[in-house]
């Protein structure tokens, strides 16, 4: 069973990776930017935080984006910080955001050396033995994600941030994941692998 949920969740990688172009929102980035003064307070002008609590934006898929904004603002996802944020966003001004962090380069990250190889193990084979898929079927070896089915890059995201991302699906505290795959991945993880993983990713490049 865990070999045939692995293959399956392989294959709509790869079904859907055949359309990942990105995805246009019609979005102006330069409205984007403008409209991105109370974001950088948080998350730094060009999308890169400082603080490894907040994720990084630069760079990442446009639909994703558009997408967790939205949910913030529908309560499908519940941040304290950011769910007020997002309410006195129009969806003119959802897509301009996206547009505009889009189109930056994430800065680099860096993984923990003791954390790499058990990272690795996780993120390009998974774990077979506990039924926990591996990454790059839906994030991509590179972990540039896929715009087109909305899974989100993970390369050069704060380890931090991530770590508390998959905390939050294993809690169920974040349910905006389609067919609950990052819950049930989650749920599936150890503690040390949750730190391993959200490690290696920080330190994924391009």
């Amino acid at each position: 069973m865990n070999k045939f949920v692995s293959v399956a969740i392989a294959t709509i990688g790869l079904m859907v990776s055949g359309q990942a172009m990105a995805l246009g929102l019609g979005g102006n980035a330069d409205a984007g930017k403008a409209k991105s003064v109370t974001c950088a307070a948080c998350h730094g002008p060009d999308g890169n935080s400082f603080n490894p609590d907040w994720p990084k934006l630069a760079g990442q898929g446009e639909a994703y984006i558009y997408k967790q904004l939205q949910d913030f603002k529908n309560g499908t996802r519940q941040d304290p910080l950011m769910s007020g944020q997002a309410m006195g966003l129009s969806d003119e001004d959802m897509k301009d955001l996206a547009a505009f962090f889009s189109s930056q380069t994430i800065s680099a990250g860096m993984a923990d050396a003791d954390k790499v190889a058990l990272g690795e193990m996780l993120y390009r084979g998974g774990n077979a033995a506990s039924g926990v898929a591996a990454c790059t079927a839906c994030h991509g070896p590179a972990g540039v994600g896929n715009p087109a089915a909305k899974f989100p890059a993970l390369s050069g995201q704060h380890a931090a941030y991530g770590k508390k991302q998959l905390n939050d699906f294993r809690s169920g505290t974040r349910a905006n994941d389609a067919g609950r795959m990052m819950r049930n991945v989650a749920a599936r993880m150890t503690d040390a692998e949750i730190e391993a993983v959200s490690s290696y990713i920080s330190g994924l490049k391009h």
